[in-house]
C-alpha cells in the first residue's frame, strides 16, 4: 500500500482526495493536515511515501511547508495541488524538490495514477501541462541563461540529447526510441547526467534545460 498525507486547507478537497485514492485499492490515506505546520509535523509522525501539498494555505503556505519536508533526512515525495493562476508558485516548489504537480480538477483515474508514478520515483513531468508551467515562469534572465548553460558544458553531447529530451517530458522508453538507445542505457544516462549536475530528479533537469533556453 502506498502511504499518502494531504494538506489542504478546505475540508471538503481533503475528502475528495481521500475518496478517490483509497477506492484505488493499493493507496491509503494515512492522515490530513489543513495547513503547512501541521503538515510538516504530520509528515515526521506519520512517514507518508507521498504528500499531495495545497500551494496556498493559511499560516505556513504550501511552499514554505514544502521546503521545510524536502529539507528533512528520507524526505516523502511532495506533490503540489494547484490551479493555473497559482502555477508560479508551483515551480518554485518544483525548484525546491517537489516532483510535480497535479491540478486540483484531475480526474479520479489520473489522480491515483500520478500518486503511483510519484511512489515509484518518478517524476510528473508530462510532455503538456508540466511543459507548459515551466515555460511560463522560468525567469531566463541573461545571467541565469548563461549559469545554465555553463552548467550543461560538463555533459557530453549524447548526455546533452537524453536531457533535452527529458526536457519535453519523454520517458525512458521514449527517449530509447527517439535516440535509438536501449532503455537501460537511458536510465544509465539519466542518473548520470542527475548526479554530474548535482539534481536530485527530473524535473529539477528539465527546469535547468528551460533556464538555458535549449529545449
Amino acid at each position: 500500500m502506498i502511504r499518502v498525507l494531504i494538506a489542504d486547507d478546505e475540508a471538503l478537497v481533503r475528502s475528495g482526495l481521500r475518496m478517490i485514492l483509497e477506492a484505488a485499492g493499493d493507496i491509503v490515506v494515512v492522515g490530513e493536515a489543513r495547513g503547512g505546520d501541521e503538515a510538516v509535523t504530520a509528515v515526521a509522525r506519520l512517514r507518508p511515501e507521498v504528500v499531495l501539498m495545497d500551494v496556498r494555505m493559511p499560516g505556513t503556505d504550501g511552499l514554505t511547508a514544502a521546503a521545510r519536508v524536502l529539507a528533512a533526512p528520507g524526505a516523502p515525495k511532495v506533490v503540489m495541488l494547484t490551479t493555473f493562476d497559482l502555477d508560479e508558485y508551483v515551480h518554485e516548489a518544483l525548484r525546491l524538490g517537489a516532483v510535480g504537480f497535479l491540478l486540483k480538477d484531475t480526474p479520479p483515474r489520473e489522480l491515483a495514477a500520478a500518486v503511483r508514478t510519484v511512489a515509484a520515483g518518478q517524476a510528473m513531468l508530462s510532455p503538456t501541462v508540466t511543459k507548459r508551467l515551466i515555460t511560463s515562469f522560468v525567469d531566463r534572465a541573461p545571467s541565469r541563461a548563461e549559469t545554465a548553460r555553463d552548467r550543461l558544458a560538463s555533459l557530453t553531447a549524447r548526455e546533452e540529447d537524453v536531457i533535452r529530451a527529458l526536457a519535453r517530458g519523454l520517458s525512458n522508453a521514449e527517449i530509447g526510441r527517439e535516440l535509438r538507445l536501449a532503455e537501460a542505457t537511458v536510465k544509465a544516462h539519466v542518473s548520470r547526467v542527475l548526479a554530474k549536475l548535482g539534481l536530485t530528479n527530473r524535473v529539477q533537469a528539465a527546469i535547468l534545460v528551460h533556464d538555458a533556453d535549449l529545449a
